[in-house]
């Protein structure tokens, strides 16, 4: 029988056990002393990380939990499985709520409860696929940086004792608009630091995380689709049981300031198609080559009558902003490498120019009160950002498998 743990475990991190567990135990009486007894409200909890840093910290008895997220079938899904599972501790002051964490239900709510001692933020278009046209690029700016602001100044009314929000490795030396606005994201959290502490992560790819191409595979194995991949794209992988750490350590011990990564080797990084191709193994399935995403659909139809031969079609990447490879810390960037042994810390960053950040924000909410272009807002971004070089090919992942 398949077990997707053990297959991330073995063919993907190759890592048998959390390559954080050292650091975790190493300062589980911190960990707890900072915890327990805490209120703690996680924002976009019921994705792949947020769900993942939830499970990391609930060991550790927090009083409250309050879990804000819009997918209300999502929330549904992670209280089951939370309290169906063996030795798992719930706080009596539980609960999740499906809303938007910019809107005036959540003001309410977070101004009735007087904020939270330990506050995570996981809501955000991750995706480089959520770069099409201009009116996508609005929505993905308006999630992962304008309505931070919204969230940060409630915050400087009731302030955390902790605020964690999850970056990516795609936001050093960015390539597309994603990854420039999680950048951008970490200079909005930072111009707030002189007000309560905040923290950030860039991480890997999380292993089949919800989304992900990876996860995209098991659905099409269910529905007996070709797969499609990437051939010369190499990510860094973590489980997802490792996303959730990572975050939990980066709140928790993280300076003001601070933005963790997983110290990977170059070596560990792994690509889709060969992901794609242990997969169809472990089901018993012969990899079919095919020259085209129309002959792999063709091809398919043979799934049907039992073929063991699974069709696929492996290119190289033709899409806007596709990176290929992936890092952490840029030349201009300092490291401290010693502190946890499976984790480094980007420190020395300063309190960003807040004028240049209200800049920003003027500049990118008169563009999107008119009609506005793509290529307007690039040209913003890089006049903050002077190192986004953008990759635009006029193609979208939504037009491919």
């Amino acid at each position: 029988m398949f077990n997707l743990d053990n297959f991330i475990a073995q063919y993907v991190t190759k890592r048998q056990s959390s390559m954080f567990y050292s650091d975790i135990e190493a300062n589980r009486d911190v960990l707890a002393d900072k915890i327990q007894g805490k209120t703690v409200l996680v924002i976009g909890g019921a994705g792949s990380i947020g769900s993942s840093f939830i499970k990391a910290l609930l060991p550790f008895k927090p009083a409250t939990l309050v879990i804000v997220d819009y997918n209300e079938n999502a929330l549904a899904e992670l209280t089951r499985d939370l309290r169906s599972t063996k030795g798992m501790y719930v706080p009596a002051d539980y609960i999740t709520y499906p809303m938007d964490f910019a809107s005036p239900v959540f003001e309410k709510m977070f101004r009735v409860r007087s904020g939270f001692d330990i506050v995570g933020n996981f809501s955000a278009h991750k995706h480089v696929r959520s770069e099409k046209d201009i009116y996508s690029v609005e929505a993905l700016l308006q999630n992962n940086v304008l309505h931070a602001k919204i969230l940060l100044d409630l915050l400087s009314e009731y302030p955390p004792e902790e605020y964690f929000c999850v970056s990516t490795d795609k936001a050093a030396n960015p390539v597309n608009i994603m990854g420039a606005s999680k950048r951008i994201m970490e200079d909005v959290i930072f111009s707030y630091s002189d007000i309560f502490p905040v923290k950030t992560a860039r991480f890997a790819n999380v292993a089949f995380s919800n989304g992900s191409l990876p996860a995209g595979f098991l659905a099409r194995l269910s529905k007996q689709q070709p797969l499609s991949a990437p051939c010369d794209v190499r990510r860094y992988f973590v489980s997802p049981e490792e996303s959730g750490q990572i975050c939990l350590l980066s709140c928790i011990l993280g300076e003001n300031r601070a933005i963790f990564f997983p110290k990977l080797e170059e070596a560990q990084m792994g690509t889709f198609d060969g992901i794609a191709r242990d997969l169809l193994k472990a089901h018993g399935y012969e990899v079919l080559e095919c020259n085209s995403d129309a002959e792999a659909v063709d091809m398919s139809e043979n799934l049907k009558n039992g073929s063991k031969e699974y069709p696929v079609y492996f290119s190289n990447s033709d899409t806007s902003g596709e990176k290929a490879f992936e890092e952490f810390v840029t030349e201009t960037e300092t490291a401290d490498y010693d502190r946890f042994s499976s984790l480094g810390v980007i420190t020395g960053k300063q309190i960003p120019d807040k004028e240049n950040v209200i800049k920003l924000f003027d500049d990118l909410n008169d563009a999107f009160s008119s009609e506005t272009t793509k290529d307007r807002i690039v040209q913003i971004i890089k006049d903050y950002l002077p190192n986004f070089d953008h990759i635009e090919t006029g193609k979208s992942l939504d037009s491919k498998m």
